[in-house]
């Protein structure tokens, strides 16, 4: 291990500590270290490393390194009695934390007066693991100043020690999110490898190296200290090879790298289950008891019937409600005699093995890594073993496999880990596998509705919604939500009717009440009179008469009545999606994801792989213009394998061109894949999550060298995404070096009204209509014009016809929507002139809330 360099945390004289007045410190009773008498105001992170404490008064700190040293700062003397006055953490209990980072700012004057004194105590508090070879003292020190060298002791963790045949080494986990499954399952690869059996043991709980559920449920975050413990021929081996990987960090290292909060094993088909009520829950569902609790605090439906809710995505819908549930599958105890038991569970476990591995033959991308994340979870022997147990103790095969999967899974769940926690929901997805193939099912189960359905749920995730007969469900509402969320895109994106956030009662309605859901107007008329009925059915029939009539004339250019070019383009993430959007009438694509080649996946993509599918999609596009954005992950959406720092708010972390700029070997890869599309100049480059001037020049000459570097010599035109507040504000600055902007309306709200899109509790106030965003946009289209850049919009407002208006009365010259929305967004276009929408959009601009704005809206008329 090497040594340990510590640098001062406040800028000061530095004492040895027995220079402090207090027995406790000068006496090393807490510890060894230094002492710092502050003329500053603020402490400073003396290395890189995780907060273990933060004292309630504020007043100390606790941090461990990677290494595992517990480095304790105590700021003055009696000075809890302060009661937090005059302290303020600037960090959390948990928080990783880099050299110089600030830790706690104080106020020294009201320390001088009320304190006994202000000299700080930096004390290494596990003296016994490790050695302080140099310290600098009796002198002036400035933050970040070289102050302590240590060294681990000879003796300390991480030193194999042999008892008989077992071998034993203890460590400190560097991993910056613990061992949840991707580590644990290259620890069971690797244990695989030696004939020796392999235990962990951390707070004296252990779990076998060869199962990743056994791993995963012992809670190993980054810092604890775990045993190793190897019996077998080949014990120091073993442990010395696990070991090793560990202790590297398998790209996830603490202080250096780490792989983001995402999980290694995505959900197949529905995820979690649903409870008995129709609401998304964990599965099992819960009691009869449970239910009827949480019967008993919904919300009474309306007695007029109107549930209001948030458009998610615009439409009629008329028919019955279907509950979004995943019913159980009843199993019996008693079993037959042990042999049969077993043999039909080893049968059912090998026919859900061939089956993945049929599947995933054929899989690509996301499909691939779910199959996979299954067939290692079959082959994990804490499950197997525990079942065969239960088997030989009388239980059928179907309840010791479900009783197997639970208890692996609620440990999971105990650990109070969300990514772990999602990783049972997979556990119990392949329950359901396992247990279909005992009952001789098909264990490719898929929900199926009447044809009319409108889908009611707690909530949906777009796995769920995909994995779902959506030719027989047309529309849905779901209680949480946002419209900004990512399956109120994917419902815009396939032309179903949406409402969010509509609220509790919800669940209150029963299967196959009749329902009309109009989207636009953000009702749900729950069973509709006569009269209501065939006043829907008449709007029902005249909203697709009009979608008729605008597929019919799609083809036709995008202009306003008035004669005004508005480009209608559609946003993409396959070339499924380009056939789509050619058939809808787009005239091009104004966003091509290109994340969808990035993630689900355990390495980036090639420049030949990535070229392949930018070509294919420019191809489907048959010449129309393809703007092209450059990996936008990072925060909501994560790669396994890209090393990205944990961050405590990874929305304001590194994510969008922050990522390309912090890998530029990746950068350069796909600016030289889209620099490959032929024809030349078909491709145009959009960069995600601008926020200055000098990350544009940044892109710039990046894209220069790659087309230096594949002789490349036509203009390539490079643009923007507008998605902070501060691209909308300096807009004109950007303009004077982009090609052109486009507003990503979804980031932007977030990020000018403070609320996560990904937070349910915020999510149903998150609208792109507010008039706080408006002023953005029109300022972004105002920056525009004065370079003579156009602005455009490939964000959720877009695809909102109450929008569209209000946007092309901005200075908005270019929508790109969802692909089969471009046929009513042409539409609506060819009936709007543009003073009527400049008046609008000055009326938009002046409404105190989105409200407001929306209701103004529904009342415009062209």
């Amino acid at each position: 291990m090497k040594p340990i360099i510590l640098t001062s945390p406040l800028q000061g004289w530095a004492s040895p500590l027995e220079a402090v007045p207090d027995p406790v410190f000068a006496e090393r009773m807490m510890g060894d270290g230094i002492a710092v008498d502050p003329t500053g105001d603020c402490l400073h992170a003396p290395c890189d490393a995780v907060v273990l404490s933060v004292h309630a008064s504020g007043h100390a700190i606790t941090l461990r390194t990677p290494e595992g040293a517990e480095i304790l700062m105590h700021i003055g003397l009696d000075t809890v009695a302060l009661g937090g006055r005059g302290f303020s953490p600037c960090v959390r209990e948990g928080a990783t934390v880099q050299r110089g980072d600030p830790l706690i700012r104080f106020d020294l004057d009201l320390l001088v007066c009320e304190a006994r004194a202000v000299i700080t105590a930096v004390i290494v508090t596990n003296p016994e693991r490790f050695t302080i070879v140099r310290r600098e003292t009796d002198k002036l020190v400035g933050v970040g100043e070289a102050m302590m060298t240590l060294e681990p002791r000879v003796d300390a963790a991480d030193v194999a020690i042999i008892e008989g045949d077992t071998v034993r080494r203890t460590i400190v986990v560097p991993l910056v999110h613990g061992i949840h499954a991707r580590p644990a399952a290259r620890i069971g690869e690797i244990a695989r490898k030696f004939v020796s059996e392999v235990k962990i043991t951390k707070d004296e709980r252990d779990g076998n190296v060869r199962s990743p559920v056994a791993l995963m449920a012992l809670g190993v975050k980054l810092g604890d200290e775990i045993t190793l413990a190897a019996t077998g021929p080949d014990a120091a081996e073993a442990l010395a090879a696990i070991g090793d990987l560990i202790l590297g960090g398998m790209d996830e290292k603490a202080g250096s790298v780490a792989a983001p909060a995402a999980a290694a094993f995505p959900r197949e088909g529905g995820g979690p289950g649903i409870t008995n009520d129709g609401a998304l829950g964990s599965w099992p569902p819960a009691s009869a008891g449970e239910q009827k609790g949480d019967a008993a605090k919904a919300t009474t439906l309306p007695a007029d019937g109107r549930l209001p809710g948030v458009t998610a995505s615009p439409g009629i819908a008329i028919g019955q409600a279907g509950l979004f549930r995943l019913a159980e599958i009843a199993v019996v105890r008693e079993g037959a005699d042990p042999t049969t038991e077993r043999a039909a569970l080893d049968a059912a476990l090998a026919t859900v093995t061939t089956r993945l591995a049929t599947k995933s033959a054929t899989a690509t991308g996301a499909e691939r890594a779910i199959l996979a994340a299954h067939s290692a979870l079959l082959d994990d022997p804490t499950l197997t073993d525990a079942a065969h147990a239960s088997i030989a103790q009388g239980d059928s095969a179907a309840y010791a496999w479900r009783t197997a999967i639970r208890a692996q899974a609620d440990a999971l769940k105990a650990t109070g880990d969300a990514r772990l926690a999602e990783r049972a929901d997979d556990m119990l997805d392949l329950e359901r596998q396992v247990l279909r193939a005992l009952a001789g099912e098909d264990i490719d189960e898929r929900l199926s509705f009447p044809p009319g359905t409108i889908l009611l749920a707690d909530d949906l995730l777009p796995s769920h919604l995909l994995g779902l007969d959506t030719a027989s469900i047309v529309g849905f509402c779901v209680e949480r939500g946002g419209p900004t969320s990512h399956v109120a895109i994917l419902a815009a994106t396939m032309g179903l009717p949406a409402l969010v956030a509509v609220g509790p009662a919800l669940a209150e309605i029963t299967a196959n009440t009749p329902l009309i859901l109009d989207a636009g107007a953000a009702l749900l008329h729950v069973a509709p009179d006569a009269e209501t009925l065939a006043t829907a059915q008449t709007a029902f029939d005249a909203q697709t008469e009009r979608r008729r009539v605008a597929l019919a004339n799609a083809a036709r250019e995008c202009r306003t009545q008035d004669g005004v070019r508005i480009e209608a383009f559609a946003n993409l993430g396959s070339a499924d999606d380009a056939e789509a959007a050619v058939r809808n009438g787009a005239e091009g694509c104004g966003l091509l994801r290109t994340e969808f080649l990035f993630l689900e996946r355990d390495s980036a993509p090639g420049v030949e792989e990535q070229t392949a599918d930018y070509q294919r999609i420019a191809d489907t596009l048959d010449g129309r213009p393809l703007i092209v954005r450059l990996l936008d992950i990072g925060g909501d959406k994560p790669a396994p394998y890209l090393p990205i720092a944990a961050e405590e708010n990874p929305a304001l972390g590194l994510r969008g061109i922050r990522v390309g700029l912090a890998h530029p070997e990746m950068l350069d890869a796909q600016l030289r894949a889209i620099l490959a599309v032929r024809p030349a100049g078909q491709c145009r480059i959009m960069v995600p999550m601008i926020a200055s001037l000098a990350e544009l020049r940044a892109v710039r000459a990046a894209l220069d060298a790659a087309a230096a570097a594949t002789g490349h010599t036509e203009h390539v035109a490079l643009g923007i995404m507008i998605e902070t507040p501060a691209a909308a504000i300096t807009a004109d600055l950007l303009a004077s070096e982009a090609d052109f902007l486009s507003i990503g309306t979804n980031d932007l709200t977030q990020y000018a009204l403070a609320m996560d899109r990904g937070n349910p509790a915020v999510a149903s106030d998150l609208d792109g209509l507010h008039p706080a965003v408006l002023r953005l946009i029109a300022r972004t289209c105002e920056g525009g014009a004065v370079h003579g850049k156009w602005t455009g919009v490939c964000g959720g407002l877009a695809s909102d016809p109450l929008a569209v208006p209000i946007l092309i009365g901005l200075g908005v010259t270019e929508l790109s929507s969802a692909p089969a929305l471009v046929p009513e967004i042409k539409a609506l276009v060819a009936t709007l002139t543009i003073d009527a929408c400049r008046a609008h959009a000055a009326a938009a601009m002046n409404c105190i809330s989105a409200a407001d704005v929306r209701t103004l809206a529904r009342e415009f008329r062209p």
